[in-house]
C-alpha cells in the first residue's frame, strides 16, 4: 500500500515539475529572450508629426520624378522651415545648431527599413491604388511622443520592420501576386 501512495506522490511531483518547467520556458521565450534580442535606442532628435499638422504629408514625403519615393526627408527639407529655432525646445536647438547650420544629415533610426533581400516600391502602394499609409506604417498623426526604437541585436533591423506575412495578406486581399520574385530580387 505504501508503494502505491509513494508512486502517486511521485507522479504528482512530476506534474508539478513539468508545469513549472513549462511556465519557466514560456517566460524565457516570451519575456526574457525578446528583451535580450532587442536593444532600445532613441532618435537623435525628437520629431513629432503632430507638431507639423499645418503641413501635408507630401510636403516632406513625396515621389521623385523617376518614381522613387523620397522616404525620410533630408536636412535641407527641415531647413526650409527651421533655419532658426521656432520654439525654445532643446531638440529644436540641436536640430538647428548641430544639423541644419552644419548641413549635416540627421542619422534617423528608420522604424520600417526593409531587409536588403527585399525590393519594395512605394509607387505601387499608394492611396491611388487604395492603400493608405497607415496600412503599413504607424499612425503618426496624434503621437505626443516618439516610440522607442527597438533594434534586433542580430540583424540590425527594427522590431517594427514589416513582416512578410503582412505583405502576403495584403497581396491576397488585393489580388496581387504573392510569387517570391515580385519582392525578392
Amino acid at each position: 500500500m505504501g508503494e502505491v501512495k509513494n508512486s502517486t506522490s511521485k507522479k504528482g511531483l512530476g506534474i508539478v515539475f513539468f508545469l513549472a518547467g513549462f511556465v519557466g520556458a514560456l517566460i524565457l521565450g516570451w519575456v526574457v529572450f525578446p528583451n535580450l534580442l532587442y536593444s532600445s535606442k532613441t532618435q537623435p532628435v525628437t520629431f513629432l508629426h503632430s507638431s507639423h499638422e499645418d503641413s501635408s504629408c507630401e510636403d516632406c514625403h513625396y515621389f521623385r520624378d523617376d518614381g522613387s519615393y523620397s522616404g525620410v526627408p533630408g536636412v535641407a527639407k527641415c531647413a526650409e522651415c527651421h533655419e532658426e529655432p521656432m520654439t525654445e525646445s532643446e531638440d529644436e536647438r540641436i536640430l538647428v545648431e548641430e544639423y541644419i547650420q552644419q548641413e549635416r544629415e540627421i542619422p534617423w533610426l528608420v522604424y520600417a527599413w526593409q531587409p536588403d533581400n527585399v525590393y519594395f516600391s512605394h509607387a505601387a502602394h499608394t492611396e491611388e491604388q487604395g492603400i493608405e499609409c497607415v496600412r503599413c506604417h504607424r499612425d503618426v498623426s496624434a503621437e505626443e511622443k516618439m516610440p522607442v526604437y527597438k533594434e534586433n541585436r542580430i540583424t540590425g533591423y527594427s522590431k517594427n520592420t514589416m513582416k512578410m506575412v503582412e505583405c502576403e495578406k495584403c497581396h491576397a486581399e488585393k489580388g496581387a501576386s504573392n510569387s517570391c520574385h515580385i519582392c525578392h530580387k
